[in-house]
């Protein structure tokens, strides 16, 4: 008779009792020692209301990059400027990148879909063109020439 089901479904006060013993046993057992994470704090208590915290810490944890609010892909790219123009060959690139970044932030700033504010500034062209050459420039004149090729006969040392 006892395996029989019960003419009633068990209310949520014998529920909640069913699952607080099950947890008590599982303790005692040990189910729950050396669980990842155990002994650390969780992650965000006590810290100050970001709205986009769950955002953030997916970019974070599985290290993407290219994803997440268009403020916030703009400040990184602003913080990378100098090595993505530097990254560029010709002066015709790097104009057109410059606009672009500048395109982006504009747009970005007229977006009203809520999220961080964009304070990343725009780039002047000119600006930007004049110190991708002269960083160019410094580069090729504190490199050392390459070494000279010794001129083989027939692949003979």
């Amino acid at each position: 008779m006892s395996d029989d089901p019960p003419d009633t479904p068990p209310g949520p006060r014998e529920r909640a009792a069913y699952i607080e013993t099950a947890i008590q046993q599982a303790i005692r057992r040990g189910d729950f020692d050396d669980l990842p994470g155990a002994g650390k704090p969780i992650d965000g208590l006590g810290g100050h209301d970001d709205p986009d915290w769950w955002i953030r810490r997916k970019i974070r944890d599985e290290q993407l990059t290219g994803l997440g609010p268009p403020a916030l892909m703009l400040r990184i790219e602003h913080a990378e400027f100098d090595a993505r123009l530097d990254a560029l060959a010709r002066e015709s690139d790097v104009r057109d990148y410059v606009s672009d970044f500048n395109r982006r932030v504009i747009e970005a700033r007229r977006q009203l879909l809520g999220g961080p504010p964009v304070v990343t500034p725009t780039r002047d062209v000119e600006v930007e063109v004049a110190a991708w050459s002269w960083r160019r420039s410094d580069a090729a004149a504190s490199s050392p020439p390459p070494p000279p090729r010794r001129r083989r006969l027939f692949g003979r040392p």
